[in-house]
């Protein structure tokens, strides 16, 4: 089945005890509500339907799935459905609260806590379009990714990969903290098992590995986005996707086009977390925080003795210079006589 443009639910629909708002987001894997619970607090709603595997028309509430896709459907939806049960178990200020899911319609529901802000990719094409130089602080990129590594790590504790890092999938709170959302590891499942479907990585933050049925995923996949998403903050558009590098690598003339605008240290974790090679990136989230908290050390100021060492110095290669130059002269003399 072809790619298909699924049908939102309707605006006001009573399902499991919340009420849809309207639709706030959709992609090739699931569509997001704004709804709200029995209390009229606001949650969103994230509704598993592949757009290639399932076909809902206007007007109607259970998806059409051929037979051919019915396997494949449900081995996706199983997935789902066991990311937001290990979603709902952690809990952390950087990382998207689940706080529901269930089943209806032929499909699950996984519902989440709504916050008020934007997209870090929002955040940027907003800078960029005023014309901001640099897009963003060396200090905001630093604090932010920071907070948002402290998500990751809790998410890698809980044996779960992210798999979707980018701009787009991390939200700014209207306090300025981060929030990781839109987790892409049932979506990878799915292409494992099923490789006629269509691509479920982002170019220019999917590691290379991603591109791979059997690739080796681990927490250096996720790394290589983080890379790659510090990357976007600081040029405002993402890196040259890894399956273009294998074969003309452009990346260290970008690298340069930052310099004087970064600090070098942070410039250099940035090309760390890019390598192509998964184990030469860092192999694990603290190992990153920890070069990321490698700032650029000013020169100190040079101590007493080193002052006069200095001072002596530069005495001495004047008075070697004025006695060159005289040397020079009594030459230049006797030639002339």
């Amino acid at each position: 089945m072809a790619a298909q443009n699924n049908a939102p639910l309707p605006d006001g629909l009573e399902i499991a005890g919340y009420r849809i708002v309207k639709k706030i987001a959709s992609g090739g894997f699931s569509i997001v509500y704004l709804a709200t619970d029995e209390d009229g607090n606001a949650v969103a709603i994230k509704e598993y339907l592949p757009s290639s595997l399932a076909l809902r028309q206007q007007g109607e509430l259970v998806p059409a799935i051929s037979n051919e896709n019915l396997p494949i459907y449900r081995i996706g939806l199983k997935c789902f459905f066991e990311e937001g049960r290990a979603l709902a178990r952690i809990s952390h200020p950087n990382v998207v609260s689940v706080i529901n899911f269930f089943r209806a319609n032929e499909t699950v529901y996984m519902v989440m806590a709504y916050e008020s802000g934007r997209s870090l990719q929002e955040h940027i094409l907003r800078r960029r379009d005023k014309g901001e130089k640099p897009l963003v602080s060396e200090r905001f990129v630093r604090r932010m990714f920071n907070q948002v590594m402290n998500g990751l790590r809790e998410v890698h504790t809980n044996k779960l990969l992210h798999l979707d890092l980018k701009p787009a999938n991390i939200y700014l709170r209207l306090d300025g903290t981060p929030i990781l959302l839109d987790f892409g590891a049932a979506r990878q499942t799915l292409k494992t098992d099923i490789p006629k479907l269509y691509p479920m990585y982002t170019p220019g933050f999917a590691a290379p590995e991603l591109y791979q049925k059997n690739g080796n995923l681990g927490p250096w996949t996720d790394i290589y986005s983080i890379g790659a998403s510090i990357f976007a903050c600081m040029i405002g558009a993402p890196p040259q996707p890894s399956d273009q590098r294998k074969t003309q690598d452009k990346m260290e003339a970008h690298y340069r086009k930052l310099e004087g605008m970064y600090s070098p240290e942070l410039i250099e974790v940035v090309r760390w977390c890019l390598k192509m090679d998964p184990l030469e990136r860092p192999q694990s989230v603290f190992a990153l925080q920890k070069a990321l908290a490698t700032k650029a050390q000013p020169q100190p100021e040079p101590g007493m003795l080193e002052k006069a060492r200095i001072a002596v110095s530069s005495l001495f290669r004047r008075d070697k210079k004025k006695r060159s130059d005289g040397d020079h002269t009594t030459i230049q003399e006797s030639t002339l006589n």
